[in-house]
């Protein structure tokens, strides 16, 4: 392993552990021991230098002086912050003695995993943590709050994560944004766009907002949250009717074209424009571009999966490459995620194996329900990587669960989080920085090593440690909770059902830092797909057979319109979900929670740009400083960024989201709610609030 946590100053090689698309690869800075500056590398081909606010102002959170330096037990009421400082050998022994206890009473079933990618290393996210659940017995967890719906509607289509390489979308002459705020959330797809546009290529975006990637578009397309496959069908019906379609490919490399052909007959634009709010003549503008444009290349976002049909969008969407044959095209096709071309040996890097016997599965989007209503109920929850307090929809019913006086809780964290606050032991987690671990990204083809750069802040330990020392103090003796992270590393390499890692091993990468995934020991995509046909699958038998419409189809939200307004969560520029949110420096960059309006819907409730608004529905409420601009269409607002929960506001807009699952793949729903808005009453903020709302940045 290189030395470079010891070193008190220097510049060394790192990797951006966020959720995030693009694994940047970093240059830190060090001065006596601290990171003073975080940079690009710029001999990283996709990185190229560049990096986002949020990581070039990384130092601000990692030296922290919040940051929790040791374990704690609680000491007053849950919620209520108050805490102890105890050793770790208290706390493993705290937490190991309760487990044996729960099991004895109520089975390995009561206690609960919660977590997902707060930090993207391999190991750290769902390495030592698998393998201890699964030998444990607990009850497991569904971890399908981000892109759940959309894989699994990615997957009826084309059969696994696989898309265009983003290098080669450099060649591109048409850049077609679906509900991705590339310019926050995907800089460097970004960054090779504008190398296209200067040799010609146009950028469209689609969305619910006109936001910072809207701005920066030739062409904005807004259009009502919900809706988009509606708007995907009426391209296909122009597509079709108009003899824009390559015929040679769908015969070639589909099944059901015929099919599909007969079917989007009924979404014609008119039709469309109806449900979308997308004029007509701009659905057969933006079709005819599309079907006369090569090469053109859909950013298939993460936003509109969202919703109670956010698995169909992804399908229908995966399906336009097909209909103009650009899967051939060099630039061409789409994008969702390319995580398969990069994925390691699961099997033997989570041990699934080692589960004695099949245990209850509980999907983390109902965490609420799970804490409050599940019987038999759920005694232990461990949350390590998350923070559902904040991140989980329908808040309030979450908070009640974790308020439970029978509920032991465990958080390992980086501070003192809103979900900490209700724990009965809190354990300081290492930064990335601080860890060695394996990155893949689900966007570009780069695979990096990383070396620990830190040294562990106070007596901060990783999950991986974490779980070790669980695993010891629980009797577990197997080898699998005594592999060092380099053996488990060499381990999940070693994978010869993936081509693609062929020739990536822990010596190269420890040599090169980072390697890109051996695209030659496969067949040009779209070869021979891994689909039950082995082509891209227009109409899905599939999903017939699980009772699911076979061709691309829109189906409504399922909100009840009780309340008028669709509310839409996006995401903001300088956090990344509640990652940031409570350090000062990214704040002050974000400024304050706004709620943005249409000036028309403003107008009928009385609410001026810059006031404060109350945002609520059935399931709870928040409170938003109201940004009133046509960046929205009437019957739509948006807030953007999940806030920290600090005293004295109500800025969790969680509280308003609902728990139902997607129409596949058990996703997140958060993006089919419905709300209403009143004007608060003027407070001793109120000018503030609005001097700060005044620029959208």
């Amino acid at each position: 392993m290189a030395s470079y946590a010891k070193e008190k100053d220097g510049i060394f090689p790192s990797v951006c552990s966020l959720d995030c698309p693009d694994t940047c690869g970093l240059l830190v800075h060090k001065k006596d021991g601290k990171i003073v500056k975080v940079e690009g590398d710029p001999t990283h081909p996709v990185t190229q230098g560049a990096i986002c606010n949020k990581v070039r102002n990384m130092p601000a959170r990692i030296h922290d002086p919040n940051r929790l330096k040791y374990p704690l037990k609680r000491i007053g009421a849950k919620g209520e912050g108050k805490f102890a400082r105890i050793t770790w050998k208290e706390a493993i022994e705290t937490i190991s003695s309760k487990w044996k206890a729960l099991i004895r009473e109520h089975g390995a079933e009561s206690i609960l995993p919660y977590s997902f990618y707060g930090n993207m290393g391999i190991l750290n996210a769902e390495g030592m943590d698998r393998r201890f659940f699964h030998r444990l017995g607990a009850s497991q967890l569904e971890r399908t709050i981000c892109n759940a719906a959309g894989k699994a509607g990615y997957m009826y289509t084309l059969g696994g994560g696989y898309g265009t390489d983003p290098e080669e979308t450099v060649h591109a002459k048409l850049f077609i944004f679906w509900g991705c705020n590339a310019v926050s959330t995907n800089m460097h797809q970004v960054t090779l766009a504008e190398k296209a546009r200067k040799n010609g290529a146009q950028v469209v975006v689609i969305d619910v907002h006109k936001n910072q990637t809207g701005r920066w578009a030739d062409w904005f397309i807004p259009i009502l949250p919900g809706t988009d496959t509606a708007l995907a069908l009426g391209l296909m019906h122009v597509l079709f009717a108009e003899n824009l379609v390559d015929e040679e490919f769908l015969t070639a490399h589909t099944v059901g074209h015929e099919e599909l052909r007969e079917h989007v007959k009924r979404y014609d634009p008119e039709t469309v424009s109806a449900i979308t709010k997308v004029p007509a003549e701009d659905i057969y503008k933006l079709a005819r571009l599309y079907g006369t444009t090569s090469p053109a290349f859909i950013r298939i976002g993460n936003g509109p999966q969202h919703h109670d049909n956010g698995g169909m969008f992804v399908r229908s969407v995966a399906c336009l490459p097909a209909l103009t044959g650009q899967w051939h095209i060099k630039g061409g096709g789409a994008i969702k995620g390319n995580s398969d071309y990069s994925a390691v040996n699961f099997q033997v890097l989570q041990r699934p194996d080692l589960l004695k016997q099949k245990t209850r599965s509980i999907n983390m989007n109902q965490i609420g329900e799970a804490l409050t209503e599940l019987d038999p109920p759920v005694y232990s929850v461990f949350v390590y990587n998350s923070n559902p307090l904040v991140v989980a929809p329908d808040t309030n019913k979450v908070k009640a669960g974790f308020a439970r006086e029978d509920l032991f809780t465990v958080v390992h964290d980086l501070f003192l989080t809103e979900t900490a606050r209700y724990a009965d032991i809190v354990l300081p987690a290492t930064s990335a920085f601080e860890n060695l671990d394996l990155y893949t990204s689900y966007w570009h083809l780069y695979v990096h090593l990383h070396e620990p750069v830190l040294e562990p802040y106070g007596e901060s330990k990783s999950n991986v440690d974490v779980f070790r020392l669980l695993a010891q103090a629980m009797g577990f003796e197997e080898q699998a909770f005594k592999d060092t992270e380099e053996e488990m590393i060499r381990q999940i390499l070693d994978r010869e059902a993936n081509p693609y890692l062929d020739g990536i091993t822990y010596e190269a990468l420890h040599e090169k830092r980072f390697m890109k995934i051996n695209s030659s020991k496969a067949p040009k995509f779209p070869g021979r797909l891994p689909t039950p046909s082995g082509k891209i699958e227009l109409y899905s038998t599939r999903m017939e057979k699980e009772g699911l419409p076979p061709l691309p189809t829109y189906e409504p939200i399922k909100e009840e319109e009780m309340f008028p307004l669709l509310f839409v969560s996006a995401p903001n520029h300088n956090f990344l979900n509640s990652t940031f949110s409570n350090n000062a420096k990214h704040v002050a960059m974000e400024k304050t929670p706004r709620l943005h309006i249409h000036p028309e819907d403003a107008r009928k409730r009385g609410i001026e740009h810059g006031e404060k608004v109350r945002v609520y529905n059935n399931r709870g409420e928040c409170e938003l400083t109201a940004f009133v601009a046509e960046n929205v269409l009437p019957g739509a607002v948006v807030s953007q960024g999940l806030w920290a929960d600090e005293p004295g506001t109500k800025r969790i807009v969680n509280a308003l989201t609902p728990s139902r699952l997607s129409d596949m793949g058990g996703g997140a729903t958060f993006f089919s709610t419905r709300v209403e808005v009143e004007k608060l009453a003027a407070d001793a903020n109120g000018m503030a609030d609005k001097k700060n709302s005044d620029s959208d940045v």
